[in-house]
């Protein structure tokens, strides 16, 4: 693991050539099911893990905070409900999975003590990202609200992967979010609509321009920014941009290399108890 005081090898980012690149190119700088070659088999070991475990561990689940069909949230408390909550959002790309994917992650910082929350949020083409990002604050609403009544009442440390890491930056102002870490995010929206992804998001100019972390002022909470050394560049690139942004403005947070994870088996480090993920974030109550 490296921080922000190491000088990081910064890949060749395609997109600096992005108008010479043919369609298939373009798709294929942000295809992480394509670029990792096993990840058929590490998407379906994660699902088996995560059902197993969601059916044994202490929780609370499908508790509805809004009013669509994936607007749940599912609690696994501590012994302690003053314990600090973890809420990790779920990644896709914003059009996939869904918070039930992730109960494998609960175990890792539950070792140390912790609550999680891993709520839901609707998916395009149904709704559009404007939507998806309005829905965060408001699972973080009912959080605030309700938490306690189910022994979820500590501080809250707001993570994500993937998609989730966008979400985690554009609800990192949440009054009742004391940190973030965001891992393997995309932060600037304007290439992911050159894309076949934008099939099913539909990006407008203004939401490129509303929704991304690296053309929005900065936050000044600290938020770590991870990412995995085997990565996509793109999403190497736009982790190491948004940390620099937010360096540049003062804000706080470190730039977490994981040595050798790729955008699947980064998941491994917050996983295990003594992943250098689940260190990080425990670090963000430092």
């Amino acid at each position: 693991m490296v921080d922000e005081n190491r000088l990081l090898n910064r890949p060749i980012d395609p997109r600096t050539r992005w108008p010479e690149l043919s369609q298939a190119e373009r798709d294929a700088a942000y295809d992480n099911n394509a670029a990792v070659k096993n990840s058929t088999a590490l998407i379906a070991e994660r699902n088996e893990a995560s059902s197993r475990l969601r059916g044994t561990l202490k929780s609370h689940l499908d508790l509805r905070y809004g009013q669509r069909a994936n607007n749940k949230i599912d609690l696994y408390p501590a012994a302690r409900p003053e314990a600090p909550c973890l809420v990790f959002l779920h990644g896709g790309y914003w059009q996939r999975n869904s918070r039930e994917l992730f109960a494998m992650l609960v175990e890792g910082i539950a070792a140390h003590g912790w609550s999680v929350a891993i709520p839901g949020y609707s998916l395009a083409p149904e709704v559009s990202l404007t939507d998806i990002v309005a829905e965060v604050p408001r699972a973080l609403d009912w959080l605030a609200a309700n938490g306690a009544s189910y022994g979820v009442a500590g501080p809250v440390v707001l993570s994500g992967w993937s998609a989730g890491a966008h979400l985690v930056a554009m609800a990192l102002d949440h009054p009742s979010v004391h940190a973030g870490l965001a891992i393997s995010g995309v932060y600037d929206l304007a290439p992911i609509r050159d894309t076949g992804l934008n099939n099913a998001l539909k990006l407008t100019d203004e939401e490129i321009a509303r929704l991304s972390p690296l053309r929005l002022p900065v936050t000044q909470k600290r938020l770590d920014i991870a990412y995995g050394s085997n990565e996509l560049p793109a999403l190497v690139c736009d982790s190491i941009n948004f940390h620099e942004k937010r360096a540049a403005a003062g804000a706080p947070g470190k730039l977490i290399q994981v040595e050798g994870a790729d955008h699947f088996t980064i998941l491994e480090a917050m996983r295990r108890p003594d992943g250098v993920l689940v260190d990080a974030a425990r670090r963000l109550l430092d």
